[in-house]
This record gives structure tokens, C-alpha cells and sequence, in this order.
């Protein structure tokens, strides 16, 4: 091949005399390629075997990031590769096993990197437990490319080196060694084998070291409960596939109570089983994720929750206890103590009231029940903080008796409520304070030093989720700055050259594969242990788990085991269809209990416990409860514009926090809500003071919300590593006061202004629209048949009336739908929690943009999948109905219409998922004029964008007002400052996905790049399809199993038997479209005992 080609460069070239062309003319590039910068020895590395961790050292394009001067700044030296990795083909995605631990979120993920450019995260199904990501793990992977993360170790404002910052550190730490003080280690819960036995080797080393593990958002006090008990520090663990009547009392275990993760098991037993599922009873203040899905709702405030759940102990358990409820509340609990005691093994009971004696009553009533979901052989493990220890060490900084303090994964001067005495403990001149972050928080900016720490898809971990279940972190990217990870700097501070990758291997080696594959574990993120032995409190309880091991047959792969052994085999980890293994494992346990007492908790009796709980049941005007919202949890991830936008479940709004208030207290007080021309929602502002601390904060009246109550989330308010943006809300943990969530000495006031709310839905009720979400009871749907529960709508044909879908009421040519793929979504409306996980791996795949808190006012969100989330306005949507068909009269329905637009003081509530339906007779293709909407053979609904003009018609003419117009171009804008509009956020693009310019209308594809991969790969494997392989964004991000996809003309495919059942309709059905997505009618288990 020639090698004196000529590139054209610019039209300079044109000019003969130009100076320019003549420097250029004996360089093809304008700048050397630094490949001796990027690889140190290139000729060594290429004749060296790769191996998976050597690959990261390739991946020249996340090279780009480290060289910027500053983030905001140009790529100068982006360039796709020096060396192109064996294991990396262009255009294939390439998906690691990893696992996120940040301290609140822990999860098993896998994470798709194109072109070493980690790019979403997914479901890892291989794992026993905690292998679904939530709508923030879903957004985590942004964090990645945040352009404020800090790039280097600092010294107060000045980059130093990490040699600079080892040398102060070590020689601080041997000061403080031999003096009086102390060196703390204040740190997330790491729920990490090895880092725990790394601390342990560093506390050996330096003698005087105290490590701390504080929790943002408590659990301390079920902690404190569960240890006593049990004897060690831990969560029960429950399992909620294996409990028919679930009692919860202030508990959204749907949500992020105790870690989460418990919506995949609820949802298993909500869909009606051979005329059985399970029944849900929830009492709490709030309305909740927990509350909305429930069968029964019972507004409380936290007192009479108090009351109620030592009650319950005495209806269920016996013995008597004080205190009184308002009759109907305590009519409420007996029949839920009844039914409990009915349903014996298949009850259980939760909480989330932060107070030892709540907990360890519902620890007594699951024990008396011998609840089969009460699990306690394999506790969680994820939550380990303590807030006594946390208290006595802001304490002794006050004093002067910390000497050194290494934070990591905390930022107590925002989360904590007594802030400010930490902060003057922070300031005492002897104290050498340093915090790993990857921003400038505000820890970390009033620290002496900061230590740039990596994104955990930069980082190598472990972590015991739950007792003997463990997880491995590898790195997906090669890091993008100049970062080291706590544990790396632990071990270069006790004078190791020991690497924290080889130190978990070696860990994990000689103590938790006991002589299995440390690669294969790797592999999976995954590992189950063979024994687990634990001492409890008097207790021992030794579990033995029976593994066995077979060889596993491609074709009996899911598209998710596919996935990971085609990456596998793509590393050159494994050989096609070799060493893939199916693992059963059994377990017997055998358990010896004692009485007594450890780590000076005392063990206390359920009886004096509930007797103690009653008694300290405190009850004023006014109650808060603090709460972590679904898609903010505790603030962590504020800079991520993907959770900003994200709407609230409950809700519906975006870009805020707020205090949540009863319709009843709001009419006492003067708060008031209301409509604006734009389409925006705006509010009152009060006063909220909380023991003493005073906020102005705006208002939602929140139905649902119990009389004398009212609510607040955290995670919001945060100033420090934020672009102005993101820097909404008010932050609630000043007002968490004692780690309560539930505070007694609040008092409101309305003053003179109002907010401005971004909400996304401001119509809240269904009115009767029974054709948009059809429910029923259990009891119905047993004993009737589908025509009173899911009726077929009709139409007059001739006189008479036929069915929608019948050919005789077609206006349109049908097409012959049976030869090759059509695909339909299923979606249950039973499972569907509304926790908005689809939501954001919709944004992830198909590259949704942000358009920011003022186009959200006006109605121009991008979302292309949206939940709806409607109230009853009578006390059941079946109350609804009836009240909308007796309407009759003009004077009667202005009244009674109205009235249906108001929600009930304790509605029912309905979730939706809705995206654009497909239809097979879209009413957006026949109003088209240049074409750009069209419809594909598969089911599909195509957008061909360059050649949309932006008329909007498709929009108008949509009955389900899926379609997105894009009125501002959202990437590479100044006005829209988020991730699109800097080089590095751009890196989390899905390149198989075009980028929307300005006036072109977008919306869902049904993922039509991931269905036609599945389909070439299956033509070039020669092979069929199985059912499953087939996976949308949503489908493949739902845990909970709401969402199913597929091929109908596959017969024996889930989706295709979904579309027989005798749940399955079809949305707004009476318009005739024909749409590809199918809902099930919702059932609600109202049987009372």
C-alpha cells in the first residue's frame, strides 16, 4: 500500500504561499500523537499477552479526559486507540460484572462499555440477591463523566502530588501515634471483607486508631434492635415472594427502607395466582411507594404509629399495652392482627420507625409468627453505621482528641444535623483532616487535604450484601483523572507496595472461595459462600449451603447469561460455550438459641418493649417525617441531571423538594397550591421551624398524607461540587435531629411569596376513565367473568354492537401480521411499583437529553417513557366509576365533575408506565406530510429524523401524547448546561443512537437497535431466536417483572401468552389503534379477615 498518501486538512491548502501548509506539509498530524504518554513502552506492551486488566491501559479514548487542562475545555488528544485491544470490536458492546457500593446504594450490575466507554448500567440476574438497579444505579454511570469531579490530591485550593500528600500523612500519622490522641478512620458502611481486614492491619500498625462507619440516613437504631437479639450488627433480611399478608408500619420497603431491594420479591406474589395473591396493609404519614401500592391504606401519624405497632404486638403476640387510637385506626389494627394470625408463617411484619423498641417489637412479632420472610440465617449486612460513635467523635473533636482524621465516602458537614460542631471540630488547629471525594463537597472543601478519589466503575472492592453473599467491584474504564482509592492509600500508609486488586485477591483466596475460582467469581460479580458460621447474641447458627455444578447448554441461556458469556468469550476469558456452569445450591441450617446480652446492648422482651414503645408515643400539633426520595436518596448523586429531571413517583415533580401537608391542615394554615397559564404548579412558602432551626421551604398538598403530619425529603439543598443548576432545594438534614427521621417540636408559617414548581403531571385523578386503567377486586375477578371486569368496548355497526377490534369496524387495509417478528410490551399493572428504573435506562440507551427546571415548567419534557401516577377521588377508583355513570343532568355533572378532580383525603393510587404504543393504525403516520413517521413489518413505529420538519402534527394527532419536540437544540447549548453540553459528558452517549438536533420530534423506538441486534446476531450464529433474548431499555431494567417483551408470532413466548389473558387490554382501546403495548387490569386484595 502506498505511503505517501495525502489527507486534505483545510482550504488553506488552496493558498500556494501559505506558511501554514508549508509547516504541515511533512507532518500528517497537526500534534504528534503521544503514544509514549498514553502506553510508557508500546513495543514491550505489544508483545506482551493481555490480560483483562492490561486492556484498561489501552482504551486511549478515556485517556482524553485525563489530559484536559480543565473539564469544560476541548479533547485535545482524543483519539479512538494507540493500540486497539484484542477483546474490543469496534460497534460491539462489550458488558463487565461489577458491583456499586457507595454507601447507600449496593447493587450487582452489569455495565455495557462501547469502545471502553461504560455507557449503562443493567441487571445482573446471576446474582442471589441485590442484582437490580434502582433509577439511581441506573444513573450512576453519569457520575462517571461529571466535569466537576476533582482531578487530583489538593491542598486546600493547590493540586499537590500523591507523593506530597503520602509524605505529610505518614509523618502525621506516626506523630499522632505516639501521643494521646486519636487517628479515626470515618467511613461509609463498605460492607467490604477485605477492607475491614485492611483497617484491621492498619489499626495494628498506628495502635490508637478508631474507625467510625456512619450511615447518612440511619438505620442504627433496627441496627441496635437486631444486635441484640442476634448478636451481631445486621439487618434481618426479608423476603417478601414468601409472605401472603404483609403488615407495614411506616416502612416504604418499596422504596429505600433498610437498603431496598425488596420490590422484585413483593411484586411476585401481587400477580393473582390460580385466584391467590397476596394481601398488603400499610399504615404511614407519607404517601409512599409502599403506601400506593398497597391493598389497604391507613393514614397514621408517627405517634399513632407507635401505638399502632405495639397494638399489633398485643392482638398478635398477647399482653396489653396503653395508649388509644381513634376507633377506626384501632378497628384497622385488630383486623390486620387478625388477618396475621390467620396467615401464620406467610405473615410478616416491618417498620421503619427509627426508635430500638419498634424494632425489636416487630423482631418478636415475626418470630412468634415464624414468618417464612423473616429471614435471619443471612441478614444484610449493607447497613453498619452508629450513631453513638458518631456523636462521641464529633464530641472528642470539639475537645481536641482526634489527632488525624481520614474520611471516605461521608460528607458529614452536609448530612449531618449538628453540622456546624463538627465543622469546629474540623477547624482545631492540631487536626490533619483528609476526604476521599470526587467532588469538592463540603467535607471535602474544609478539609486540609483532599484526596481525588475514583468513580466506582474506575475502583476494585468487595462487599458482603448479605451474610455469605458477596460481590466483586473491577474497574470498566481506566481512570479518567488523577485518583487512588482509600483502601490504595491505606495500604501505602502502613508501608505496603501491595496493590488493593491483589489484596482482595488474596483475601478472597484464603478466605472466601476456600479453593474455587477467583476468576470465575470475577466474572459473574458474584459469589455464594459454602459455609457461614455466625455468633449471636446467646445464639449460634451454622448454614450450610450444598453447591452443585453443571455444565449449562447455550441455547438455555437468558438474554442476560448470554450477554455476559459472549463479553466473556470476547475478553478471551472463556472458550464458546465452555466453562458457562448452572449452580443449585441448598441450604440446612441448624440454629441454638440463648438468652443475654452483647456489645453493651441489652436484650429486651417483646412485651417491654411494646409497653416502652406505647409509653413514648409523644403526640403534638405538628409532626415532620424525613424521608429519602426515589430518584435523590441521600444526595450523593445531586450534580446527576438525569436524577434531577427525574420525577417524583408520587408526585410528579422535578428539580426540588419540598414539605408535603394534608389538604386539611393546608386549608387551617392558608397554603394553597395552584395552576399557572404556562402550565406550571406553583405553591405557598412557609416557615418550617424543627427544634429550633428554621427553613422557608414551598408545599405540596399531598393526598394521603395523615391529618397533623407532614413530610420532607433529604438529598436535596447541597451547594458545594454542584453547577448552579443542580445547587434546588432545601436540605432536611439540619432537622434530623438525634438521627430521627421523625421530629415532634415543629411548627409552620405561611409567608408572603410563592414557588415555582417543574411538575410533569398537574391533572391527578382518573375520573371514572375506567378505559385507562381497568382494576378490580379479587373477589371479582374470581367469582365473575372478564366481561363485568374487562369489558371490550364497542361500537354500533348496522344497528347493532360489535366489538372494537372486530374486522367489521376497521377503517383500515390490514396487513398479513404473522409472517417474521412483531413485537409487543406487556406491561402488569399489578407489578408495576412505579419506582421509574425505566425511566432512566431509557435516558442511558437512547440518549434523552435534559432540557432543564424551566422547559419542564412548560410542559416540553423529553421523557420518552412517562408514569403515570392517578388518585381516586372517591375512597376507590371503583367509587370513581360509580359516581361518574350516575351523573345525570347539567347541574348535576358541573358539580360532580368537578368534584372527580379533586383527590380523596386517602385515595387510591394507580401507577402507568406509558411510551408510545405502536400502533399498528397510528394516527401520528396518516397526518405525516413529508413521511418521517412511518410503520416497520415488526410492530415497530419508525422516526426518520432527517426528515422531520417539525410540523408537531403526529403530536396533536396522538391520543396518548407520547411524542417529544425538541424546541431547542439540548447538546453542545450554553443554555443547557447538563452533561451534553461538555466533552466528557458526552462520553456516556450510546452510539448506536442518534443525537436529536433542534425542531425534529422524538420519542419511544422500542428500542429498535437493540431488537435488530438481536436478530443479526441470531442470522450470523445461525441460529433462533429464544424467547427473552429480545429486550427493551424498560424490559430489561424492570425488576419487579411489570414489564415483558417479545415476539407474539413466537406462540410459545411469554408475551404472546400474555396477550391471551384474560387480564390483557389495551389502552384507550375504543380509538381503534391497535396498539403493540398491552396493560393487565390491576386487582387489589381487598379481602378482610
Amino acid at each position: 500500500m502506498s505511503s505517501n498518501k495525502k489527507y486534505w486538512k483545510s482550504v488553506e491548502e488552496l493558498n500556494e504561499n501559505s506558511s501554514i501548509v508549508e509547516t504541515l506539509k511533512q507532518n500528517e498530524f497537526v500534534e504528534e500523537i503521544p503514544t509514549d504518554e498514553f502506553l510508557g513502552d508500546k513495543e514491550t506492551l505489544e508483545s506482551s499477552s493481555t490480560t483483562r486488566r492490561d486492556f484498561l491501559k489501552y482504551v486511549g479514548f478515556s485517556t482524553a479526559a485525563a489530559s484536559l487542562a480543565a473539564c469544560e475545555g476541548p479533547v485535545i488528544k482524543s483519539i479512538p486507540y494507540v493500540v486497539q485491544p484484542q477483546e474490543i470490536i469496534p460497534g460491539v458492546a462489550n458488558y463487565y460484572a461489577t458491583t456499586i457500593a457507595n454507601g447507600f446504594d449496593f447493587a450487582s450490575v452489569l455495565v455495557k462499555t462501547r469502545e471502553g466507554r461504560p455507557i449503562k448500567i443493567e441487571n445482573n440476574t446471576m446474582a442471589p440477591s441485590n442484582g437490580s438497579a434502582n433509577a439511581r444505579v441506573n444513573a450512576s454511570v453519569l457520575g462517571l463523566y461529571d466535569s466537576l469531579r476533582v482531578q487530583g490530591p489538593m491542598h486546600g485550593e493547590k493540586a499537590i502530588s500523591w507523593t506530597e500528600l503520602d509524605n505529610a500523612m505518614q509523618q502525621k500519622l506516626e506523630a499522632v501515634k505516639g501521643s494521646s490522641k486519636d487517628i479515626v478512620l470515618l467511613t461509609q458502611t463498605f460492607a467490604s471483607p477485605s477492607t475491614s481486614k485492611l483497617i484491621s492491619e492498619f489499626k495494628s500498625k498506628y495502635g490508637n486508631v478508631r474507625h467510625v462507619v456512619y450511615d447518612a440516613v440511619s438505620e442504627s437504631a433496627a441496627l441496635d434492635a437486631y444486635q441484640a437479639k442476634y448478636g451481631e450488627r445486621a439487618l434481618a433480611n426479608y423476603d417478601f415472594s414468601k409472605a401472603m399478608t404483609i403488615v407495614s408500619i411506616g416502612a416504604d420497603f418499596l422504596g429505600d427502607w433498610q437498603g431496598g431491594g425488596f420490590d422484585s420479591g413483593y411484586a411476585k406474589n401481587k400477580i393473582p395466582n390460580h385466584g391467590k395473591m397476596s394481601r398488603h396493609i400499610q399504615f404511614e404519614s407519607n404517601m409512599s411507594l409502599s403506601g400506593a401500592n398497597a391493598d389497604k391504606r391507613i393514614p397514621l401519624t408517627p405517634s399513632q404509629q407507635k401505638i399502632a405497632l405495639a397494638k399489633l404486638y398485643s392482638y398478635v403476640v398477647g399482653g396489653s399495652v396503653s395508649g388509644t387510637l381513634p376507633e377506626a385506626m384501632d378497628k384497622a389494627v385488630r383486623q390486620a392482627a387478625s388477618q396475621l394470625k390467620k396467615a401464620g408463617r406467610n405473615g410478616v411484619v416491618v417498620t421503619g420507625l427509627q426508635d430500638v423498641n419498634a424494632q425489636t417489637v416487630v423482631l418478636e412479632i415475626n418470630e412468634a409468627l415464624n414468618s417464612k420472610a423473616f429471614d435471619t440465617v443471612s441478614p444484610i449486612k449493607t447497613r453498619q453505621g452508629n450513631d453513638k460513635a458518631v456523636d462521641a467523635l464529633v464530641a472528642d473533636m470539639k475537645a481536641g482528641k482526634v489527632g488525624a482524621l481520614i474520611m471516605s465516602g461521608v460528607n458529614p458537614l452536609y448530612t449531618l444535623p449538628n453540622a456546624a460542631d463538627f465543622a469546629e471540630g474540623l477547624k482545631n488547629k492540631d487536626l490533619v483532616s483528609v476526604t476521599f471525594s470526587m467532588k469538592a463537597d463540603e467535607t471535602a472543601s474544609a478539609s486540609t487535604y483532599i484526596a481525588a478519589a475514583p468513580h466506582y466503575l474506575e475502583s476494585w472492592g468487595d462487599v458482603e450484601m448479605k451474610k455469605g453473599q458477596f460481590a466483586l467491584t473491577q474497574p470498566t474504564i481506566r481512570p479518567l483523572f488523577d485518583t487512588r482509592q482509600f483502601q490504595d492509600a491505606l495500604l501505602k500508609w502502613t508501608g505496603s507496595e501491595q496493590s488493593f486488586h491483589d489484596y482482595i485477591k488474596q483475601t478472597w483466596k484464603s478466605s472466601i472461595v476456600s479453593g474455587g475460582s477467583f476468576n470465575k467469581a470475577l466474572h459473574d460479580g458474584v459469589f455464594v459462600s459454602g459455609v457461614s458460621l455466625g455468633a449471636t447474641n446467646g445464639s449460634s447458627s451454622e448454614t450450610t449451603h450444598t453447591t452443585t455444578t453443571g455444565l449449562k447448554d447455550k441455547k438455555d441461556r437468558t438474554w442476560v447469561g448470554g450477554v455476559i458469556h459472549k463479553a466473556a468469550v470476547g475478553v478471551g476469558i472463556k472458550d464458546e460455550d465452555k466453562d458457562e456452569y448452572t449452580t443449585t445450591t441448598s441450604s440446612s441450617t441448624t440454629t441454638t438459641t440463648n438468652s443475654g446480652s452483647i456489645a453493651g446492648v441489652s436484650a429486651k422482651s417483646g412485651g417491654d418493649a411494646a409497653r416502652a414503645l406505647a409509653v413514648s408515643a409523644k403526640t403534638s400539633e405538628l409532626e415532620l417525617t424525613l424521608y429519602s426520595k426515589t430518584g435523590m436518596g441521600d444526595g450523593q448523586q445531586a450534580n446527576n441531571p438525569w436524577l434531577q429531571e427525574f420525577p417524583d413517583p408520587i408526585t410528579r415533580t422535578t428539580w426540588d423538594n419540598y414539605l408535603t401537608m394534608s389538604a386539611n391542615d393546608a386549608e387551617k394554615l392558608g397554603v394553597k397550591n395552584w395552576h399557572v397559564a404556562t402550565g406550571g404548579l406553583n405553591s405557598s412558602l412557609v416557615e418550617l421551624t424543627v427544634n429550633g432551626i428554621t427553613e422557608v421551604v414551598p408545599v405540596i398538598i399531598q393526598p394521603g398524607q395523615a391529618v397533623g403530619s407532614l413530610g420532607m425529603s433529604f438529598g436535596f439543598g447541597r451547594k458545594n461540587g454542584l453547577k448552579e443548576e443542580m445547587q434546588t432545594g432545601t436540605n432536611a438534614f439540619p432537622f434530623y435531629q438525634d438521627f430521627n427521621t421523625v421530629q415532634n417540636n415543629v411548627s409552620v408559617k405561611v409567608i408572603p411569596g410563592e414557588h415555582e414548581f417543574a411538575c410533569v403531571q398537574l391533572h391527578n385523578t382518573l375520573m371514572g376513565r375506567g378505559d385507562i386503567i381497568k382494576e378490580t377486586t379479587l373477589e371479582v375477578f374470581n367469582t365473575k367473568d372478564k366481561k363485568y371486569w374487562n369489558t371490550m368496548p364497542v361500537v354500533s355497526y348496522n344497528h347493532d354492537e360489535i366489538p372494537v377490534t372486530s374486522k367489521d369496524a376497521d377503517l383500515w387495509d390490514e396487513f398479513d401480521r404473522s409472517i417474521g417478528h412483531h413485537f409487543n410490551l406487556s406491561i402488569d399493572l399489578n407489578a408495576c411499583t412505579g419506582c421509574g428504573s425505566c425511566v432512566i435506562a431509557c435516558h442511558a440507551e437512547n440518549n434523552v437529553p435534559v432540557v432543564g427546571k424551566e422547559e419542564i415548567r412548560r410542559s416540553r419534557d423529553m421523557h420518552w417513557l412517562r408514569i403515570d401516577r392517578y388518585y381516586s377521588s372517591e375512597e376507590s377508583f371503583a367509587g370513581d366509576n360509580e359516581k361518574k355513570d350516575n351523573i345525570s343532568g347539567l347541574s348535576s355533572s358541573l358539580s360532580e365533575f368537578g368534584e372527580l378532580e379533586q383527590a380523596s383525603d386517602n385515595p387510591q393510587v394507580a401507577f402507568q408506565p406509558v411510551m408510545c404504543q405502536h400502533c399498528n393504525h397510528a394516527p401520528c403516520e396518516t397526518v405525516c406530510p413529508v413521511a418521517a413517521t412511518s410503520h416497520g413489518r415488526q410492530g415497530q413505529n419508525h422516526m426518520a429524523y432527517n426528515r422531520c420538519v417539525g410540523t408537531r402534527y403526529c403530536a396533536n394527532n396522538c391520543p396518548y401524547k407520547v411524542r417529544r419536540f425538541n424546541w431547542f437544540l439540548y447538546n453542545g447549548n450554553d443554555e443547557f448546561d447538563y452533561h451534553m453540553n461538555d466533552d466528557l459528558g458526552r462520553m456516556v452517549l450510546n452510539p448506536d443512537v442518534v443525537v436529536r438536533s433542534r425542531g425534529v420530534m422524538e420519542k419511544c423506538s422500542m428500542c429498535i437497535q437493540m431488537t435488530q441486534k438481536t436478530i443479526l446476531d441470531a442470522k450470523r450464529d445461525g441460529r433462533k431466536i429464544k424467547d427473552g433474548e429480545f429486550q427493551t431499555a424498560c424490559s430489561a431494567a424492570c425488576s419487579s417483572g411489570a414489564m415483558v417483551f417479545g415476539d407474539i408470532n413466537d406462540k410459545e413466548s411469554k408475551v404472546a401468552e400474555l396477550k391471551e389473558d384474560n387480564r390483557m387490554y389495551h389502552l384507550l382501546e375504543s380509538v381503534g389503534t391497535k396498539p403493540n403495548v398491552q396493560y393487565h387490569t390491576k386487582v387489589r386484595n381487598t379481602t378482610e379477615a
